[in-house]
C-alpha cells in the first residue's frame, strides 16, 4: 500500500511549559474525508496548529506527501500543499470577500487559473459572489465560514484542513457547508476535518480520530465508532 498523504507520528506539543498533546500518531490517505472529534480542549487545534508550522513539536514527526514537514514553516506547509482554516474563520477585516479570496491564492503565479478558481468559489458559495466587494468581516458567520473554506481552497491544496467546522452556526448554514465539503471531495481533495459536533462529523467523514487530554483514545471508521456504546455515551448523547 502506498504511503498516507499525511502521516503524524508520535507527535508531542504545547505552549511554554504545558505539553497538550502527547504521542499523537494519525493518518490521512489520499482522497479521504477524516475528522478530529473530542471534547474542548482536548487537543485538537493545537493538532492543527502543529501540523500546519504554528506550534513546534517537541517529539514526533509530520510527513506529507513524501516529505518531512515536522516543525517546518507555516509558509513552507503552504507551499507543500496543506492549507488551514482556522477556527475563528480569521478573515482580513479591511479586505472584501474577493480580496480576501484572491490572498489565498497569494503563492501562486497561475493567474488565469486563480481567476477560473475564483469563479468556482463562487459557483460553490453563491452568496460570496452577492458578497464578492463587501468587507468579509461584515458577513454573518456562515458566510464568513464559506469565505474561509474558500480562501484555502484557493491555495489548490493537496490537504484541507478546517477547525470547527460548525462553531456558533444554524445547523441550516452547517448542513450547506456539510454539502460544499462533500462536493469538493468528490471531486479529490483530501480533508481534515476539526469538529466538537461528534454526530454532524461522523456523517461527513468515512474514518475518525477521538482525542481525549492530548492523546488518541480511539481510531476508525465513523460507522464503527457510532456503535461504540463509549462513544455513544461520551459524544452522541445516546
Amino acid at each position: 500500500m502506498s504511503e498516507p498523504l499525511l502521516s503524524v507520528l508520535d507527535l508531542s506539543a504545547g505552549y511554554g511549559d504545558v505539553t497538550v498533546l502527547w504521542d499523537v500518531s494519525l493518518h490521512v490517505r489520499q482522497g479521504e474525508m477524516v475528522c478530529i472529534v473530542g471534547s474542548n480542549g482536548a487537543g485538537k487545534t493545537t493538532l492543527l496548529r502543529t501540523i500546519s508550522g504554528l506550534v513546534r513539536s517537541r517529539r514526533g514527526s509530520i510527513r506529507f506527501d513524501g516529505r518531512d514537514l515536522t516543525n517546518a514553516a507555516p509558509d513552507a506547509v503552504l507551499s507543500a500543499g496543506v492549507a488551514h482554516v482556522p477556527e475563528g474563520r480569521r478573515l482580513f477585516k479591511g479586505l472584501t470577500v474577493r480580496d480576501n479570496l484572491l490572498l489565498g491564492a497569494y503563492l501562486r503565479r497561475d493567474r488565469e487559473a486563480v481567476e477560473r478558481d475564483l469563479d468556482r468559489m463562487f459557483e460553490l458559495f453563491p452568496i460570496l459572489r452577492e458578497r464578492a466587494h463587501q468587507d468579509a468581516t461584515t458577513m454573518s458567520g456562515g458566510e464568513q465560514q464559506m469565505c474561509a473554506i474558500a480562501r484555502g481552497i484557493m491555495s489548490r491544496p493537496k490537504l484541507l484542513m478546517i477547525d470547527e467546522l460548525s462553531l456558533g452556526l444554524a445547523p441550516r448554514l452547517v448542513e450547506r457547508l456539510s454539502e460544499a465539503l462533500v462536493e469538493i471531495n468528490r471531486e479529490g481533495l483530501t480533508i481534515l476535518l476539526v469538529e466538537q459536533d461528534v454526530m454532524a462529523a461522523f456523517e461527513l467523514a468515512s474514518r475518525a480520530f477521538v482525542i481525549e487530554t492530548g492523546r488518541v483514545a480511539m481510531a476508525g471508521a465513523t460507522a464503527t465508532l457510532s456503535d461504540d456504546p463509549a462513544v455513544r455515551q461520551a459524544y452522541l448523547g445516546l
